[in-house]
């Protein structure tokens, strides 16, 4: 798993707030929330500053995931054997998910975990609400409340847990007899209250820096940006992302990262088994049967993922990041699913979990052992640098004193964290071939200001022969004198001799062909 450049800027988050920083959301993206910089932190303090570190954390919030993931089997299914089953099935997923509960990308470890806590607190309350027709203890909905309010700030993606999870408990609250109106009132309260504690860094940034911006990021703004096709085209486009790319990478069938196919000698039998789990939730919801309405929330789960998806900016990327949240619903419908097959076919039953264990393992050592890339978060094949000559580049550069200068995005924060900030460069410089760049790369303005201060500058590239050319004919044009080095993917310009800014070669500034 290559340490690419969304994880280095969490591990500089994470070393600047040991420096005693505060940051509330990733840096340069008001949309997730600093929580899982925060916890690398504390691993950062206990174990140092290194890349396994990082992971680790993502490991431990993974464990939660997996616990109370059995959990949810026993409060939705009335069966710790389904919950543990289920845990079995998430401990070799799909390699979409080991993917992104490996790799910290910000926030998807933390999403799922808040996400299977908030559903477990709707249940507790709901048990109350359906059983005792009272709304339960206050501390409770307190307790639901600011989980909700924390995965907003932490990362939106927690939406599609809270929005069912609300759906859920106002069907309850209305269906008769009724709980009394003041003590629904008061719940409410603590509902509110929980909520505001729990986003409380969410408002306080508000606050100070203005709504629009953060509601422009959280409704996927940014993303809506790369979308130039009328709202039905785009929603047609999403389907068809959903069906040919999302659904195949959240089943295991191809990494998020490319389009190829994953365990391909076993992949009709799964798609038969999932059809089956399909089958059998529709047969579990049509059915009478005292927990219906709770397996109904994990199924408003998926359906509410689906949906945004579909009608959001965020379904312009079927990559499969988005479909994480997919993996413990359908992992505890496959193991009811198993286990009430078990009545009738025995422990041949289980064989099913066995298939399941064995095609997700195949796909997570077949795409690690194509390497480069590897299992990697890159989905653009000139981003997928190989990083295994990062420090011949790191000892290049000391060695030449080219300590500032200018690069790409997946350059300028692995090289910054790894240096310890020593080599500073920032993403002035475009990846995309057709030169497509972005000032949303600069993540961390005060780069900026050291680079621009600098009186000698490198120039750092990656897999872009026109961007190479480029250069040697504006350094030429400039009356520059340079010498080149290519280490690995990396194609370095330095001893120029004068200083040269992208901005004054027509770089470094948004550009959307």
């Amino acid at each position: 798993l290559p340490f690419n450049a969304d994880e280095a800027v969490v591990a500089l988050m994470a070393r600047h707030i040991l420096q005693g920083a505060r940051p509330v959301f990733f840096y340069g993206q008001a949309y997730m929330g600093s929580l899982d910089a925060f916890l690398v932190a504390g691993a950062f303090a206990l174990f140092g500053e290194q890349v396994w570190a990082i992971r680790l954390v993502q490991t431990l919030l993974y464990l939660g995931v997996m616990l109370t993931s059995a959990w949810l089997g026993r409060a939705a299914f009335g069966s710790w054997k389904v919950g543990v089953l289920a845990m079995l099935l998430l401990a070799v997923p799909a390699v979409n998910v080991t993917l992104y509960t490996t790799v910290s990308l910000g926030g998807y470890g933390e999403a799922l975990l808040l996400g299977n806590l908030i559903l477990l607190s709707g249940l507790r309350i709901g048990r109350s609400l359906r059983d005792a027709r009272s709304p339960g203890a206050l501390w409770r909905w307190g307790l639901l409340g600011f989980l909700i309010g924390l995965g907003v700030w932490a990362f939106g993606l927690t939406l599609v847990y809270s929005l069912p999870a609300l759906a859920y408990l106002l069907w309850l609250t209305l269906r008769p007899p009724r709980a009394g109106i003041r003590a629904l009132f008061a719940a409410l309260l603590s509902l509110g209250f929980g909520g505001l504690l729990g986003s409380a860094p969410w408002w306080g940034y508000a606050l100070k820096q203005g709504f629009d911006q953060l509601l422009y990021e959280l409704g996927g703004g940014a993303i809506a940006g790369v979308e130039q096709l009328p709202w039905l085209l785009r929603v047609g486009q999403h389907i068809m992302g959903l069906g040919l790319l999302g659904i195949p990478a959240a089943l295991g069938m191809r990494p998020p990262w490319e389009v190829y196919w994953l365990g391909l000698p076993l992949q009709p039998f799964i798609l038969l088994f999932w059809m089956a789990v399909l089958v059998f939730i529709l047969r579990q919801l049509s059915a009478a049967n005292p927990q219906r309405a709770d397996q109904a929330l994990l199924v408003g789960v998926m359906l509410t993922l689906i949906l945004g998806f579909i009608f959001t900016p965020f379904g312009a990327d079927p990559s499969g990041r988005y479909f994480a949240p997919l993996a413990a619903p359908l992992s505890l419908f496959a193991a009811a699913m198993i286990l009430d097959l078990h009545k009738s076919y025995g422990v041949l039953a289980y064989g099913l979990a066995v298939l399941l264990l064995v095609f997700h393992s195949w796909g997570t050592l077949q795409s690690a052992l194509r390497f480069p890339p590897g299992i990697t978060t890159q989905f653009y094949a000139p981003s997928q640098v190989d990083q295994r000559y990062l420090p011949d580049l790191m000892a290049f550069l000391r060695q030449h004193g080219e300590l500032r200068g200018y690069t790409n995005y997946w350059v300028a924060y692995p090289l910054a964290f790894l240096s310890q900030e020593e080599l500073i460069f920032i993403p002035s410089l475009p990846y995309h071939l057709d030169f497509r760049h972005t000032t949303r790369d600069n993540r961390y303005q005060p780069y900026a200001a050291q680079v621009a201060q600098a009186q000698r500058v490198a120039y750092i590239t990656t897999k872009h022969p026109e961007l190479n050319a480029y250069l040697r004919q504006q350094f030429a044009a400039h009356g520059l004198t340079w010498q080149e080095e290519q280490i690995g993917d990396f194609s370095v310009f330095y001893a120029l001799s004068a200083p040269l800014r992208p901005e004054q070669i027509g770089l470094g500034v948004e550009i959307n062909p």
